[in-house]
């Protein structure tokens, strides 16, 4: 690594965005992957994915060896200003209405699941009726 660390705003780190120009930030460290984006075994679209956040969740999950850890050394460009990474935000889902596909309202829906059966069972026993033999 080198000795004089460079620091880095999480503003200038989000803007290497792209194949050509992608900057991670993982364990508050900043690595220019730009290089290795042919070579990564998962595609350069799961590092991609990785920018403009702090990627270290992303990176520990997978599980990444110890030559993998190594090789990141060289790939190191500096330390992220802490203070500038902006604090995790909670996804809140919107709210929705429950999934009712055709609009049909909830009272008709109770109604017609009393009245079907009823109407089976009618027609169940005027067909036993008239088939019935004297």
């Amino acid at each position: 690594m080198a000795s004089d660390k460079k620091l880095f705003a999480f503003e200038e780190v989000e803007k290497h965005n792209k194949t050509k120009d992608c900057w991670l930030i993982i364990s508050g460290k900043v690595y220019d992957v730009t290089p290795f984006m042919d070579d990564h075994p998962g595609g350069d679209e799961v590092l991609l994915s990785a920018t403009g956040k702090d990627a270290t969740n992303d990176f520990e999950d997978v599980g990444h060896s110890d030559s993998a850890r190594e090789m990141m050394e060289k790939y190191y460009i500096g330390e992220i200003d802490a203070s500038t990474v902006p604090a995790k935000r909670n996804y809140i889902p919107p709210q929705q209405a429950p999934y009712n596909p055709d609009k049909t309202p909830e009272f008709l829906i109770k109604i017609l699941q009393f009245l079907v059966p009823i109407m089976i069972l009618g027609l169940a026993v005027v067909v036993r009726h008239y088939t019935k033999k004297e």
